[in-house]
């Protein structure tokens, strides 16, 4: 085999390897704060967002929380690299409030009505203490 032929073929591996890792990488990163969505129940809002055409897939900290009133937890990193490679509950909030701009207050609560009942879903920061 040449020796041309074999570089590529060295570098072709490195790359899959260096690729394969930053898939991994996300969820080694942590070490920062913890962030939930809370859906709390409000009165009628009639310029909220409809929830039951939120897919699961594509919100999943929104339906659980209008599911279950919280989200599973989100660990963010200290250098803000994970963002870079992770679907995160910024991402959901944004989406949403860009879809709805209407139902989305002063503070960046956004107004989601599911099943009949309309929320208040929030991002907030969960305290260590």
């Amino acid at each position: 085999m040449r020796r041309a032929t074999k570089l590529a073929l060295g570098l072709i591996a490195l790359t899959l390897v260096a690729l394969l890792a930053l898939g991994a990488l996300p969820q080694f990163l942590g070490g920062g704060d913890v962030y939930v969505i809370t859906a709390e129940e409000i009165a009628d809002d009639p310029d909220a967002a409809d929830g039951d055409a939120l897919s699961s897939q594509q919100y999943p900290y929104v339906t659980t929380a209008l599911s279950e009133g919280v989200s599973e937890e989100y660990e963010d990193d200290r250098f803000g690299v994970k963002e870079w490679f992770t679907h995160t509950p910024f991402d959901e909030m944004s989406a949403l409030a860009g879809q709805v701009p209407d139902a989305v207050d002063d503070e960046g609560r956004i107004a989601v009505e599911s099943d009949g009942t309309t929320y208040r879903v929030e991002l907030t920061r969960v305290d260590d203490a």
